[in-house]
């Protein structure tokens, strides 16, 4: 349990090459009894929790595969193109027909 301890103290320590800043917020005292648990079920401080939160809330969005294709331009086709006429033409070509 001691080396598990100082493990995770390690990487923390390790792990953390940004200055860290003090922050003080005001909130419900119940709703930070409720938070205090929920840090302490999954092992971690409040302030991790915090900044993990505000880490998440500012990454930049990913741009989804639809908004992506979205994003291309559109083709500019003739109204009175015959698409029958350029598949019989492509088949020809490919068979040699």
């Amino acid at each position: 349990m001691r080396i598990n301890l100082i493990n995770t103290y390690l990487y923390k320590v390790l792990n953390s090459d940004t200055m860290k800043a003090r922050l003080n917020i005001t909130i419900d005292e119940s709703l930070l009894q409720e938070v205090k648990k929920f840090a302490a079920n999954r092992d971690i401080s409040v302030s991790e929790l915090v900044e993990a939160y505000f880490k998440t809330i500012t990454m930049p969005k990913k741009e989804s595969f639809v908004d992506l294709i979205r994003s291309l331009p559109k083709p500019t086709i003739d109204e009175n193109f015959d698409w029958k006429e350029e598949y019989y033409n492509g088949k020809m070509k490919k068979h040699g027909l």
